[in-house]
């Protein structure tokens, strides 16, 4: 992980980074490795969507460089997590913008699933296989069969509020 001394993303009117900015969505923490020889690794990611079917897939963009990326394709499998608002911190931890002495894994408690580590307090989180993956534009686009999916309760109260990003900001997005 790097910490960099300036903010990663650039102040430069780039018009396709502000349009995706505002679009916004649900911080989710993905998570691979951690058996098998493989390091545990990381990365939050907004840029996913879920197709429901017969065979249920998530499709997500990932940084191809992200150790994440790396552990997905050496174990086939990741847990995806949906963040809640106490969890921002932990988001800026795994997206490289914020100290993380001893590593990220190392601030929360996380439990181990056939899929990667989950974060311990994580009640809404999904456990899948990786598809394929195809590069687009400077990302990586997976697909990945949806194999196990569990939803916490909507009633958990304000400290369950999903954490949301827009125009790099985090917003409270009401139960997750």
């Amino acid at each position: 992980m790097t910490i960099h001394d300036t903010h990663p993303f650039p102040s430069e009117p780039d018009p396709v980074r502000r349009f995706r900015g505002r679009l916004g969505g649900t911080v989710t923490l993905w998570t691979a490795g951690g058996d098998a020889g493989v390091e545990p690794a990381g990365l939050t990611v907004t840029s996913l969507m879920v197709a429901n079917g017969p065979d249920p897939q998530v499709l997500a963009l990932l940084d191809p460089d992200a150790d994440l990326t790396d552990a997905l394709r050496d174990t086939g499998r990741a847990v995806v997590q949906l963040l809640a608002w106490p969890d921002r911190g932990l988001a800026e931890m795994f997206a490289g913008t914020a100290p993380a002495p001893g590593g990220p894994f190392r601030q929360a408690d996380f439990v181990a699933t056939a899929y990667g580590p989950r974060l311990a307090t994580a009640t809404t989180w999904a456990g899948v296989e990786l598809v394929e993956e195809a590069p687009v534009g400077w990302s990586v686009l997976v697909t990945c069969r949806l194999v196990e999916a569990r939803t916490g309760d909507d009633e958990a109260g304000a400290d369950r509020d999903a954490l949301g990003h827009r125009r790099g900001r985090w917003l409270r997005l009401g139960s997750a």
